[in-house]
C-alpha cells in the first residue's frame, strides 16, 4: 500500500480526534462520512491526537489499543488510506514544539475563558468568577485543585499547533470546537504580525451535507461518546440487538404525530437519523409515516441503521485483526505528515530566533 503523493494545488484539510473509544452514529453521520467525500478534491490529514488524550486520566494499554481501534473505524467508515494521510500525533515531531512557542504568545486569560475548560473545571470543583482572569475554588477544595492539570488549560494551544503545523486551509469543526478554532486563527495572525507572514489563517469547513444527531435519552443534547447513559448513544459497531434495544427505548414525545417540530425533539431526532441514512427528505418521511405510530418508525429505523452499518461492522472486524496493516497505514501517514511539519517548524524556528543546529 502506498499513500498518495501530496498535491500542493489542492486545499489542505486537517481534522483531529482523540482515540477515546467507539465512534457514535453522530460522529459517523455528522463528520466521518462527510470527510470521505473530501478526499478527491483536497489533501487530507487525519490526526489521532493521543497527546490530547492524556489531559484526563487514561490507562496506557487502553490508550494504545484505542489508537488502533480509531484508525480501523476510520478506514471502515470510508477514509481510504490511499487517498488521505492518517497519523498519530505523538509520532510526528513538531506538535509539542510549536505548542510551546504559541503558548508563549497566548494570554492566560484567553485560555481561562475557553468554554470547554470552564465546563471541565466546573466538574472538578472549580468555578469562574465574574473576573475572566480568575478561577476560584468551590467546595471541593484542595482535592479539586490537584485534579486540574495545566494540560487541560493549554489544550486549545496544542490544538492550534496541530492545525498550524500543517498550514491547513480548512478545518472541519463542530459548534463545540468553534471557539478553539478562533483562538487558533488569532494566534496565527498574532505570530504573522510579530514575526512576518508564516501561517495560513485556517477557515472552518462546513460540509454541505451533515447531520447533528442528538442523544436518544435526551434529544436536547448532542449524542456523545462520553455519555454515561449507555442507551443514549448509538455506536457504529453496535450489533443489531443493541441497536434495537436503544432505538426502542429512545425518547419520543407526547402525542402520536410523526412530524419534525421544535416541540417534538425526540421524533425530530429519529426522523433526522432516518433521513441521513435513507437519503429521503424529512418531508417525504413525514408523509411516509402519516397515520402510523411511533412503533412503526422505530422498527423501520432499527432495520435501516442495522443494514446501513453492517458493511462498516464487517470491515472493522477484519481490520482490527490486522495490526500489521494498521501500523503501516499510520507509519506512512506519519512520514507524509512529518515532511510537511518539518518545513513549517523550520520556518518558525528561524523566525523566532533559534540558532540553526550544527549537524557537524
Amino acid at each position: 500500500m502506498t499513500a498518495s503523493t501530496p498535491n500542493t494545488e489542492k486545499p489542505v484539510i486537517l481534522s483531529c480526534a482523540q482515540p477515546s473509544g467507539m465512534l457514535t452514529l453522530g460522529n459517523y453521520l455528522g463528520a466521518v462520512r462527510n470527510w470521505s467525500e473530501m478526499l478527491e478534491k483536497s489533501e487530507c490529514f487525519f490526526g489521532i491526537v493521543d497527546l490530547h488524550a492524556i489531559t484526563t486520566p487514561s490507562q496506557p494499554a487502553k490508550l494504545r489499543q484505542n489508537v488502533y481501534e480509531c484508525v480501523a473505524q476510520y478506514i471502515a467508515s470510508g477514509l481510504d488510506p490511499e487517498k488521505c494521510h492518517q497519523f498519530v500525533q505523538s509520532h510526528v515531531i513538531g506538535h509539542t514544539e510549536l505548542a510551546w512557542i504559541l503558548t508563549c504568545i497566548t494570554p492566560i486569560g484567553e485560555l481561562q475563558r475557553m468554554t470547554q475548560f470552564k465546563d471541565k473545571a466546573a466538574k472538578l470543583g472549580f468555578k469562574s468568577s465574574d473576573d475572566p482572569e480568575d478561577i476560584k475554588f468551590t467546595h471541593a477544595g484542595a482535592r479539586a485543585q490537584a485534579s486540574i492539570n495545566a494540560g487541560l488549560l493549554c489544550y486549545p494551544v496544542l490544538m492550534a499547533a496541530d492545525i498550524l503545523l500543517y498550514n491547513a486551509d480548512l478545518v472541519p469543526v463542530g459548534e463545540d470546537q468553534r471557539q478553539h478554532l478562533e483562538l487558533c486563527r488569532d494566534l496565527a495572525q498574532k505570530f504573522n504580525h510579530q514575526y512576518s507572514e508564516t501561517f495560513t489563517i485556517p477557515k472552518p469547513y462546513m460540509p454541505k451535507t451533515g447531520s447533528r444527531i442528538m442523544s436518544l435519552a435526551d434529544p436536547t443534547k448532542k449524542m456523545s461518546k462520553s455519555d454515561e447513559n449507555e442507551r443514549a448513544s448509538l455506536y457504529i459497531l453496535d450489533k443489531p440487538d443493541q441497536i434495537k434495544k436503544k432505538i426502542s427505548s429512545a425518547v419520543t414525545d407526547s402525542g402520536s404525530d410523526i412530524k419534525a417540530d421544535e416541540n417534538k425533539p425526540g421524533v425530530t431526532n429519529l426522523l433526522g437519523i432516518h433521513s441521513a441514512l435513507s437519503n429521503k427528505t424529512v418531508e417525504e418521511l413525514e408523509e411516509h409515516f402519516s397515520g402510523k405510530g411511533y412503533g412503526v418508525l422505530k422498527n423501520e429505523l432499527t432495520e435501516l441503521i442495522s443494514e446501513s452499518l453492517k458493511p462498516v461492522r464487517e470491515k472493522y472486524d477484519d481490520l482490527i485483526k490486522d495490526k500489521k496493516y494498521l501500523k503501516s497505514v499510520l507509519r506512512q501517514g506519519a512520514e507524509t505528515a512529518q515532511k510537511r511539519a518539518y518545513k513549517i517548524l523550520g520556518k518558525v524556528y528561524r523566525k523566532v530566533g533559534f540558532p540553526e543546529r550544527d549537524r557537524g
